[in-house]
């Protein structure tokens, strides 16, 4: 048996007035973080201890009437939040933590404790849950969730945490369940190629492509939104704060851009759990996004070319999101007793897959390639090539491995580069 954590959002259902209420908590939750941020600075080192913080924000809590709004688990909860913060930076996995902006933190709110949620299924699309100083709330549901006669010492709800987008606010649960370690999978190995036109091409010939995210009315009231937006904005004076007006219209494009996004990764979910259920083994090219998406523009002295193609190029990478993709195939493969690798991705979409040479001219358009060698004239489609290539590669032995800190390429013992396949 294994333990096996998760997590699961689920759209909340608040009136009005419940809104304010969870908003004020959150205001309160980011104005406590800013607070231990400014005694922390204000503290001596020695004097910098979970003790010392915690008696600090009781303090707080007790002379200022708005942060009573804030359950006292949830303080703790930033409380500890911080000193975790400071753990990762020390440790090298993150930046040193700062204050938190009103407009561009997220506003969440920490339900520590599992058993006070209180989850009870309703109907068959709700549920109902406790919020601390909210009340009973309810939230769509969407996934099995351990609760009731369900739930138990390895099956069970943890926590949860409000969470606020531009759709408004979600309850994210955080999910114990207690399952079977996963059979060896005995499906077939795959090589998986990545682009912009054919979002994910299969080396077996498969492909999985989506539609745009947006439908034209949508895409149509986006753009009339972003125009009005430039509008109020061009006419407003310097200094002058946004108005109410302007304020509204960011949330309106906001929500439809949030929508595209949720499509996406609703896409994203599918079509990888499709992929990890059928295949044994996955292997990706190893592609360092943030260097691909860097932009073109160049200094004053070195203007860069072509820079609004690139950027053109950045944002069709971003919507794409391949690192995100590689992400939900890494643990669904495990779930399913399947294994993903990454290989170098230097030249596989030049080289042919059928005789291993890489020839000028071979790929004729994003979608063909015709092989120039005069020993070979194969041909066929190219983002197909580019994943027998990537597969070619695991089969090799060529996978990046972590060695001295860095990545690097190493062929497995008694296997000899073939110069024809």
């Amino acid at each position: 048996m294994v333990t096996r954590q998760f997590g699961h959002r689920a759209r909340l259902a608040l009136s009005p007035a419940e809104v304010l209420k969870t908003d004020d908590q959150a205001h309160a939750a980011r104005t406590m973080w800013n607070l231990l941020h400014a005694w922390w600075q204000m503290m001596p080192k020695e004097k910098r201890t979970l003790a010392n913080a915690d008696a600090a924000i009781r303090q707080a809590r007790k002379d200022i009437d708005f942060l009573a709004a804030l359950p006292a688990q949830a303080a703790q909860a930033v409380l500890k939040t911080y000193f975790r913060a400071w753990k990762n930076c020390w440790d090298g996995r993150a930046n040193a933590p700062d204050f938190k902006s009103r407009l561009r933190s997220v506003m969440s709110v920490d339900v520590p404790q599992g058993r006070d949620l209180n989850i009870s299924r309703v109907h068959r699309r709700w549920g109902m849950a406790n919020i601390p100083k909210i009340g009973r709330v309810r939230f769509r549901w969407t996934k099995h969730l351990p609760v009731g006669k369900h739930a138990g010492d390895g099956n069970r709800i943890t926590g949860a945490r409000l969470v606020k987008d531009a759709l408004g606010w979600h309850l994210a649960f955080r999910v114990q369940t207690l399952g079977t370690r996963p059979e060896p999978h005995t499906g077939p190995e795959v090589g998986i190629d990545v682009g912009i036109n054919v979002p994910l091409a299969l080396s077996d010939g498969k492909t999985y492509e989506h539609d745009e995210w947006l439908t034209a009315k949508e895409k149509t009231r986006l753009l009339h939104l972003e125009q009005r937006a430039a509008q109020r904005k061009r006419h407003r004076r310097p200094g002058e704060r946004t108005s109410r007006r302007l304020r509204r219209t960011y949330d309106r494009i906001a929500e439809l851009r949030a929508k595209a996004k949720r499509r996406a990764l609703d896409w994203q979910h599918k079509t990888t759990t499709t992929i990890a259920r059928a295949y044994s083994t996955i292997v990706v090219e190893a592609l360092t996004i943030t260097n691909m998406v860097k932009s073109a523009r160049g200094t004053t002295e070195t203007p860069g070319k072509n820079v609004a193609q690139k950027s053109g190029l950045n944002r069709s990478i971003n919507q794409e999101a391949w690192g995100r993709t590689v992400t939900l195939l890494t643990y669904k493969t495990a779930q399913h007793g399947g294994t993903l690798h990454k290989v170098p991705a230097p030249g596989t979409s030049q080289r042919c897959s059928a005789c291993g040479l890489t020839t000028p001219g071979s790929r004729e358009s994003q979608a063909v390639f015709v092989c120039k060698s005069p020993d070979c004239g194969w041909s066929g489609n190219a983002d197909h090539n580019a994943a027998r290539n990537v597969l070619h590669l695991y089969r090799m032995g060529l996978a990046l491995i972590p060695a001295a800190g860095r990545a690097v390429v190493r062929r497995a013992k008694r296997v000899k580069p073939a110069t024809a396949r």
